[in-house]
């Protein structure tokens, strides 16, 4: 087992607790989590996308909800409400997906819990055009907006101001990688195996304002570097701040990007609660003055496309010393690492299990190639990804 940085598991009694921060009347206000997780809909014969995210939308309008439209007319988005526990959450997901599954059903469509389509788009791609934004990227950004044709899962963990978030955004950015190898989801995309098991977070990578986010020395700092990306062209609105963590532009959370969307409810609430114990852990070492463990960012970005390539299933690379390890090992480091602050959170035997049995029956992107190679048939894995998908 390697050891992951240095940590303590004691707690202050004044400021930011390893389970929330401090209110004025030296009450604990718990960490809060929610979730957007992206969805592609497919012909429910066929299983291929469909530019049908206008129709299922307006046929859930009125029902308990919280889904949008995204980037394209083949995908929908789901937001849960802001939850305290991972119980809450599991069940808002479960509630989520359920509305949109029969609102795509009336459609004849099904949902696909997957980063990409799979198998190759056939026709031109429908953006979102009906907005000037969706044009204007479109017409700046060319060929690289054939990615938005790909579904990620973004974890919120709040409340937390600006200078908070950017402080904890130094300490969590380590175990970005991690977090990629774990939700690994994608290694099929265009109708071919891309030899990496999370080929959306290298295809990601093409926008120049994705990626690791820099260690940033100050907030004033965050809000140059965001400057930057916007004066240089690189983005054309906040939005458009593709970094794998960052501070949200829109609520007070710290918003992690990293991680492929994936079918199984589990796998989404595991993210969510090594998100958030994370973050619990960061605020404690800031409030004890705990040191930054050094961090080099080139190593990692080595990191970081090691756990796409590897996934859960071969090797990784500690990010702070750049040795290679088994995926498995690093993952079960991080979870070391929280546990004081899963346990406090009612979280520790849920993420302990979970993590065992992706361990034990493979990640997403494993699962998708042992259904690919039964008859080396992607119909397959298609199905199996919908099957998946909803079994809620």
């Amino acid at each position: 087992m390697i050891e992951p940085g240095n940590s303590t598991t004691s707690t202050s009694d004044t400021g930011p607790t390893g389970h929330g921060l401090r209110t004025a009347r030296g009450r604990t206000s718990p960490l809060t989590v929610g979730v957007e997780e992206e969805f592609l809909l497919v012909d429910a014969r066929t299983l291929r996308v469909v530019p049908a995210a206008q129709h299922v939308l307006a046929t859930a309008a009125g029902l308990p909800h919280e889904l949008h439209a995204e980037g394209t007319r083949y995908q929908v988005e789901i937001s849960t409400p802001v939850a305290d526990s991972a119980v809450t959450l599991r069940e808002e997901l479960a509630a989520l997906r359920r509305t949109l599954a029969r609102a795509a059903r009336a459609h004849g469509c099904r949902l696909l819990a997957a980063p990409s389509p799979v198998v190759a788009l056939e026709g031109p791609l429908h953006l979102t055009d009906d907005e000037p934004r969706q044009r204007e990227q479109h017409r700046r950004f060319g060929a690289l907006t054939d990615t938005l044709v790909s579904c990620g899962r973004h974890v919120h963990i709040g409340t937390l101001d600006v200078d908070t978030a950017v402080a904890v955004s130094n300490r969590v950015r380590p175990w970005l990688p991690t977090l990629i190898a774990l939700a690994a989801n994608s290694p099929f995309w265009g109708g071919r195996d891309t030899g990496h098991s999370s080929w959306r977070a290298m295809a990601w990578s093409g926008w120049p304002s994705a990626g690791p986010p820099p260690h940033f020395t100050s907030t004033a700092h965050f809000r140059r570097s965001v400057q930057t990306l916007l004066g240089s062209g690189a983005a054309l609105d906040t939005k458009m701040v593709y970094w794998d963590l960052r501070p949200s532009g829109n609520w007070p959370t710290l918003e992690i990007r990293a991680p492929d969307m994936s079918p199984d409810i589990d796998t989404a609430v595991l993210q969510a609660e090594l998100a958030r114990a994370l973050v619990a852990t960061a605020l404690r070492d800031i409030t004890e003055r705990v040191p930054e463990p050094a961090l080099r960012d080139d190593v990692l970005r080595l990191a970081r496309w090691r756990a796409a390539h590897d996934g859960l299933e071969g090797f990784g690379l500690d990010p702070y010393t750049g040795v290679e390890l088994p995926a498995a090992d690093l993952a079960e480091a991080l979870l070391d690492l929280v546990a004081p602050e899963l346990a406090a959170a009612g979280d520790l035997d849920h993420a302990a299990k979970t993590l065992g049995g992706l361990l034990r029956d493979g990640s997403g992107a494993a699962r998708q190639r042992a259904a690919f190679a039964r008859r080396q048939n992607l119909d397959d894995v298609l199905r199996h990804l919908v099957e998946e998908t909803e079994n809620f």
